[in-house]
């Protein structure tokens, strides 16, 4: 029955994963024929450089009431995202052409040669309208592509030109409050919207439910618009053909911008409005081939369970069944694990470390598996900007008191039972991820500050990162460790010899058996990975959540896996120092991350240019790798912890 309700689980995950829904609060704005809307622009972003600039850092037109900020998430920040508003403004249902925007100033050298960088890097203008990002298509050889945003402009012929020209369409459709009642999900949803003709709801209302953009480079003659203010009517005819462009960029010439409008009613129903967004080239996920890699890797890790788990008990089994007599001799006859009774639970080196990492492991893991399940469930849809980083961080907090309990429990349990020390543990676990991430961030943040990069984090944000970090993750990890100090540790089940016992020599280095063993977890991430960097690196949505809440639970369950098979091959031979084997057996599947990193960067990201573009990528890469470190390795230790226990406790050995 338990497993029927997994299945059911997973089932509705993966169906939620393809055909997202909208939770309560996210219900649609209704706009009247006529009414404002208004276009917000994000930061300038490129996959040739990975570093966002800000919309008004290029000589395009300002609104006439000042650039302000749009309210922003921490999330947003973090992130790179520098929403303001726009020039650019419609009217609801109101088709509009030939609108003058602006001209602006003669172009000094440096805006010259700042447009014709931004131009070769690539870099794409980001708007959105209702929430919803510009998209663009594109046709070649037969094929429709989607893109988000459009190009600052086009390199042809060693000329540089700019799109000075949009056009415009917003796909509209009839606002009707009874189908918000169903959205929304809801029994008594009708009630909470009333759907009756009551409150002017009579006068017909619309919701944007798609955005296009169309960029053009066009001639304007300047003599015409000298006189002309903002959204007046531009005196001449304006053709837009994306096949030509016709001016090109000077020093010293103004740039005169265009735009126009036309409203479209689309038979898109408002929750499916993203979904245009979800099929971005590139981006389709391949349903069959996640789900055909799963079942092999399931049954592949079934299998060595097992095998694995008859082994043990057959040993066991065999040993009870003897009578006291066999058993005495068999004792003077021991080989294999039980030879190491008395050094299997030896404090192993450096214990404070070992601690430290797996308290770390267990909150980075939890922050992990909580997100996901939250985006799983559609908490963290792409249309929340920033809520999934600000999610991270949140979970990230609250479980600093897992980190202290795990990690001080851990510590009184290898000291058996000792309580010296446990604050600096604490205190440790508290500061040992958070100090390095802290670190790579601070030195790429000096790097994006260098670029002028909105990329980097503002200051006054970094003071607030301290503070959430030594004003409440650092309390709640030393309120778990307190509660770790007064928790009973684990009493070991064997007693430990005063001399430790020689280890034989092997035939080959355990360590590279341990580093080898990272490739079976590899093995159910490898697929997932490719989306979620191209969704990080290459500017495309990532929204399979369902699928990746399963493969992270496979990846749990092949971690502990092979930690355990790798701590009992280790037994066998006599090797009693599994502590750290066990946590970097499975801790190893960040070095192939890393590699596939790397592997990426050369031939995924071929277009990244320059020193500054790669040390962020592969600062970034370090610091995620870190993070999967501990948290697999965690796994590992934890489960290998479990069993030798188990197994030592299962057999009286004198």
């Amino acid at each position: 029955m338990a497993s029927f309700g997994i299945w059911v689980l997973t089932i509705f995950l993966v169906f939620q994963s393809g055909y997202g829904f909208y939770l309560p609060g996210s219900y649609p704005h209704k706009y009247k024929v006529g009414d404002r809307l208004s276009v917000k622009v994000n930061s300038l972003t490129s996959i040739d450089t990975e570093m966002p600039f800000s919309y008004y850092s290029l000589p395009f037109c300002k609104p006439a009431e000042g650039v302000k900020d749009s309210a922003e998430n921490l999330g947003e920040l973090l992130m790179g995202d520098r929403i303001e508003n726009s020039p650019y403004r419609f009217k609801m249902y109101t088709n509009e052409t030939l609108i003058f925007l602006c001209q602006s100033g003669k172009l000094s050298a440096d805006e010259f040669k700042l447009l014709k960088e931004r131009i070769d890097e690539m870099y794409q203008v980001n708007l959105i309208l209702d929430n919803l990002p510009a998209i663009r298509y594109t046709v070649k050889e037969g094929f429709v592509s989607r893109w988000t945003g459009y190009p600052i402009g086009v390199k042809f012929q060693d000329m540089y030109y700019v799109f000075n020209h949009l056009k415009f369409k917003v796909l509209v459709r009839k606002y009707e409050e009874t189908n918000v009642a169903r959205v929304m999900g809801t029994g008594d949803a009708v009630d909470v919207f009333p759907s009756g003709g009551k409150g002017g709801s009579d006068v017909p209302g619309y919701m944007v439910v798609g955005f296009e953009v169309i960029p053009c480079s066009v001639m304007h003659n300047g003599n015409l618009v000298k006189d002309l203010k903002m959204y007046d009517k531009y005196p001449s005819e304006i053709k837009c053909d994306t096949t030509t462009v016709t001016v090109p960029i000077k020093e010293d010439e103004p740039i005169v911008f265009t735009y126009e409008v036309a409203f479209e009613e689309s038979d898109i129903k408002w929750p499916s409005r993203w979904d245009a967004y979800l099929k971005m080239e590139g981006s389709k996920v391949h349903w069959f081939s996640i789900l055909n890699s799963l079942m092999v890797i399931t049954f592949l890790a079934g299998i060595v369970l097992v095998i694995f788990l008859r082994t043990v008990r057959r040993d066991l089994t065999r040993y009870e069944e003897l009578d006291k007599e066999a058993q005495a001799q068999m004792n003077e006859e021991l080989s294999g694990w039980k030879l190491v009774v008395g050094d299997v639970f030896r404090a192993p080196s450096h214990p404070a470390l070992l601690c430290i990492m797996v308290g770390d492991g267990v909150q980075i893991l939890g922050m992990g598996v909580v997100t996901i399940l939250f985006a799983a469930l559609g908490f963290m849809s792409p249309a929340s900007r920033g809520t999934l980083i600000t999610g991270m961080l949140f979970f990230y907090m609250i479980l600093g008191i897992a980190a202290g309990y795990v990690a001080v429990r851990l510590w009184r349990t290898i000291g058996c039972g000792d309580h010296k020390g446990w604050a600096s543990v604490a205190w440790k676990a508290a500061c040992f991820f958070p100090g390095i991430a802290f670190l790579i961030l601070t030195i790429l943040n000096f790097l994006l500050w260098g670029s002028h990069s909105t990329g980097a984090i503002p200051f006054s944000l970094f003071v607030i990162l301290l503070l959430l970090w030594f004003c409440i993750s650092v309390p709640l990890t030393l309120v778990g460790g307190y509660f770790g100090a007064k928790a009973p540790h684990i009493e070991y089940p064997v007693r430990t010899n005063q001399i430790p016992r020689e280890i034989p020599a092997q035939k080959y280095p355990s360590w590279l058996l341990v580093l080898g063993a990272g490739t079976l977890p590899f093995g159910t991430l490898f697929i997932e990975l490719f989306f979620i960097m191209s969704s990080i690196w290459m500017g495309r949505v990532y929204y399979v959540f369902g699928f990746l809440l399963i493969v992270m639970v496979l990846l749990v369950v092949v971690c502990a896996e092979v930690s355990l098979v790798l701590t009992y091959m280790h037994l066998c031979v006599e090797d009693w120092k599994w502590w750290w084997k066990s946590f970097f057996a499975s801790g190893s599947v960040a070095i192939y991350i890393f590699l596939y990193s790397v592997n990426y960067l050369i031939f995924d990201l071929k277009s990244l240019s320059g020193p500054v573009s790669a040390t962020l990528y592969l600062g970034y890469s370090l610091f995620m790798v870190l993070a999967i470190m501990l948290a697999t390795g965690t796994i590992g230790f934890l489960s290998s912890f479990w069993f030798v226990h188990y197994l030592f406790s299962s057999v009286k050995l004198d």
